[in-house]
């Protein structure tokens, strides 16, 4: 069997847009994991999870020629973004203050996996309906094990694997656990009034209500809800029926958001995930990581896939740059791409779990001083614009 020069294990978003990328700059890649094709929906049912793209993402996915297979129909752009404090703070972005068409995409995590699948069947690239089972580290290389009993001696291993990454575990690398003690609870919501492309969010103290603008559907404007909220409320609220979970959802929200978008009902039944903070050294002989087996950071600022994507962007563009001599696993090559995402893997875990700590703190004088700030901000066109930015991924 011909050895690939890289190996991808895992085939999500991150996965599949890593084997994309690499591959299109010319290098032989395969991938390796199961094959689940998102189902087809129809024209009002939405995959429950959706992402906010960044700008700097949605560039990499039309690069890699996802990008233009997403129906356009279910992609909404977010043109303005309400922040909330739990006082009288506010912070209200728009996308014309740094002249731009967008804050982000809002997209079915679906969707882009489907498009990614298509992308990456164009490109031809091989992909092994295998698991990994296990990896063996020599002076010589690598070799990979999976549960069919295949081998592979790659240049480099790529772990996609997610959160829980068998790769990562397999290649000892150092991995910093941090729970919240919170879930993220994500439904699509009916709204009673438009969100004319505009996101909201509140903190309120102990949680984060998220409202994220979606297409229309034939029964009127909807939502994607994000809220995170303590564990312990959160599985109460998920173990009720139906209409409960209505009653629940329909007298916070009233608290929360003043009504801003009128009644919101549950479109799709409410699901949930822990919420944790989690960094790792990023790379091993002959190992490194991208996406959710790299990191993971509060979905406050719904930065996480684009943080994921960021490490595909540095991984292109270390293994372009490398020198001729140098294998794509080289150590000092892996080094680089370490010290590429070193910075901004370690600023947006830093400003989300910040922001966490500050809002979650009840203490009044700071409770006072960061809704001031926020109103401070507010009048700044300079620090909008900066913000802006940082979040396109400029």
């Amino acid at each position: 069997m011909t050895q690939p020069s890289i190996l991808v294990c895992g085939t999500g978003i991150a996965g599949l847009a890593c084997a994309l990328g690499l591959s299109r700059s010319g290098l032989s890649v395969d991938l390796l994991g199961p094959r689940h094709v998102p189902s087809a929906r129809a024209a009002d049912d939405y995959h429950p999870r959706v992402y906010a793209i960044s700008d700097a993402s949605r560039a990499l996915l039309d690069r890699l020629g996802a990008w233009r297979l997403i129906d356009a129909r279910r992609i909404t752009p977010v043109e303005a973004m309400e922040i909330h404090g739990d006082a009288n703070g506010c912070l209200d972005l728009s996308a014309w203050q740094d002249a731009r068409d967008a804050l982000a995409w809002i997209v079915e995590s679906g969707e882009i996996e489907r498009a990614l699948q298509q992308a990456v069947q164009v490109m031809g690239i091989a992909w092994h309906e295998d698991q990994f089972a296990g990896l063996i580290t020599q002076d010589t290389g690598i070799t990979v094990t999976t549960a069919q009993g295949r081998q592979w001696q790659p240049d480099l291993l790529v772990g996609a694997d997610g959160a829980r990454s068998p790769v990562r575990q397999a290649a000892r690398i150092h991995h910093d656990y941090t729970p919240y003690g919170d879930m993220g609870v994500v439904a699509h919501l009916d709204i009673e009034r438009p969100h004319q492309k505009r996101a909201y969010q509140w903190f309120t103290g102990d949680s984060v209500f998220a409202l994220l603008p979606m297409p229309d559907t034939a029964d009127g404007p909807q939502a994607s809800l994000v809220w995170s909220l303590p564990e312990g409320r959160a599985r109460d609220w998920l173990a009720l029926d139906s209409q409960a979970q209505q009653a629940y959802l329909a007298a916070h929200a009233q608290s929360i958001t003043g009504g801003r978008l009128g009644r919101l009902r549950l479109r799709t039944q409410p699901q949930g995930f822990p919420l944790t903070l989690e960094r790792t050294a990023m790379v091993a002989p002959g190992v490194a990581l991208v996406g959710d087996a790299a990191h993971r950071v509060h979905p406050l600022a719904g930065q996480g896939l684009n943080l994921g994507l960021g490490d595909v962007q540095a991984m292109m563009q270390v293994l372009q740059a490398r020198e001729s001599y140098r294998s794509p696993g080289d150590s000092r090559v892996l080094a680089r791409y370490r010290r590429q995402r070193a910075e901004p893997v370690w600023a947006m875990g830093a400003v989300t779990h910040g922001l966490h700590r500050l809002f979650g703190t009840q203490c009044a004088p700071l409770a006072w001083a960061r809704n001031q700030g926020m109103q401070v901000a507010d009048r700044l066109p300079f620090l909008k614009r900066q913000l802006i930015r940082a979040a396109a991924g400029d």
